[in-house]
């Protein structure tokens, strides 16, 4: 007869397991904590909000400390630096012991080895991370970190196959992290072109076989670099699209959700919207023909994908590099048929274009959309007035109308005044200003 005393004892072992596994997780929090040189950033506030609810989570006999334990793993990775991936695999490898068939532990399992340069490692846990979600569709980030793997190791498995007499020193690359992988395939690159020259085919391929490790080390591959046909376009590409188009910059103000003006909205010839919008086709009108955008935050490349459907998509955004990041992240093939490029990123601070971010105006660049965003308080111009100001600057449109932009807080104040100054006229029922 079985032990009914057995089944009881297993779990308490199993349990007194899982605690200690918790614990662990947060001795590591702990030591993390411990060795900090008094940073005080916001990634790194973030990160200590999230060590604090997990130790709370684990006082509290009726919560489930998992989720709070992922979450430290993922603000750990944010926090970046020289520690916050090592944290991160900590962190990971606690979750994975404590459930072994987490998809969650096991993508940041995967991202921590991926952040540390161990790619071999990495795609093992991405690929236990795919095996789980059981034929679901895996994340942009997960796939694309695969991908870009993937590629890096054919770049060092290729290179190593063209000089076997050279005793093949790349054929343990892949397996090594990267902070030591590129350096040494550097040298290897340099002591080919020294001893056969430049000329010399197999040199040749190796020359660029390097070149794109190099590329990926730096930057994620894009799986689809043309964005299902996406065409870029400047600031004559985008003069081209507007001219002789009737125009209309809508706000996403309650207001216009309700206001049942979308047959008149529809009836421009272009219809634009900035930022994050909702499409109720009696009220706000059904289509999107221009979508402006502005990067905000310290990782605007980590925001939501822009999947809605549009005709153009203008990423405004300063940094260069960030907004290089962001782009190649954010934007997803076949969503947009146009989208703008590197020369219609800051159109107010760019001195080729409008040049009028300066000091002696109100306004930089583009940083939050306002009042319709939350983003008030950031420093900079709006999406809606960045993109309103460039379309006044190329001035080819009949009719260049705001439709719910009367409102005080859709504007930051000197906006607001630069639109009224040019407004030919306001239609208080229909929240319409005029500047054609």
């Amino acid at each position: 007869m079985a032990n009914p005393l057995a089944g009881l004892l297993t779990a308490r072992q199993k349990e007194a397991a899982r605690r200690d596994l918790y614990a662990r997780g947060l001795r590591l929090c702990g030591e993390y904590l411990a060795a900090r040189d008094d940073r005080s950033g916001p990634r790194d506030a973030r990160l200590t909000r999230a060590i604090g609810v997990l130790a709370g989570s684990l006082a509290t006999p009726s919560a489930d400390p998992f989720d709070a334990l992922l979450q430290v793993g993922e603000r750990a990775l944010e926090a970046g630096g020289d520690d916050g991936p090592g944290l991160a695999l900590g962190v990971a490898e606690t979750a994975t012991l404590i459930r072994q068939r987490s998809r969650g532990a096991w993508r940041l399992r995967g991202l921590a080895l991926d952040g540390l340069g161990r790619d071999d490692e990495a795609l093992a846990a991405y690929d236990r991370h795919l095996a789980l979600l059981q034929g679901g569709d895996a994340t942009a980030e997960v796939t694309r970190r695969i991908d870009t793997l993937r590629r890096r190791r054919a770049c060092l498995e290729e290179a190593a196959a063209l000089f076997p007499e050279a005793g093949s020193p790349l054929r343990d690359l892949p397996g090594r992290p990267t902070a030591t992988a590129a350096p040494e395939f550097a040298a290897h690159v340099r002591a080919r072109v020294a001893g056969h020259g430049k000329g010399d085919p197999a040199v040749r391929r190796l020359l660029e076989l390097y070149g794109t490790y190099r590329r990926l080390v730096e930057r994620d591959g894009m799986p689809d670099p043309l964005l299902g046909g996406s065409t870029p376009i400047g600031v004559d590409g985008l003069r081209g699209l507007v001219a002789g188009r009737t125009a209309c910059l809508v706000a996403g103000a309650a207001e216009v959700a309700g206001s049942a003006l979308g047959a008149e909205i529809d009836r421009y010839d272009l219809v634009v919207r900035c930022d994050a919008f909702r499409v109720r086709a009696e009220d706000t009108g059904g289509r999107t023909d221009l979508h402006a955008v502005s990067l905000r935050g310290d990782a605007p490349w980590d925001g939501p994908a822009w999947t809605q459907r549009v005709g153009i998509r203008l990423v405004f955004g300063d940094p260069a590099a960030a907004w290089r990041r962001a782009t190649r992240r954010r934007l997803v093939p076949g969503a947009q048929e146009h989208v703008g490029d590197a020369s219609l990123r800051r159109p107010l601070d760019d001195p080729a274009l409008l040049g009028d971010g300066g000091a002696s105006r109100p306004w930089g660049s583009p940083r939050s959309s306002g009042a319709e965003s939350g983003g008030g308080r950031d420093a900079g111009a709006t999406t809606a007035f960045t993109v309103l100001r460039l379309l006044d600057f190329l001035d080819v449109s009949p009719r260049l109308d705001l439709v719910g932009f009367d409102k005080p807080g859709r504007l930051r104040p000197a906006e607001a005044a630069w639109v009224m100054d040019r407004a030919t006229h306001v239609d208080a029922g229909t929240t319409r200003i005029a500047l054609r």
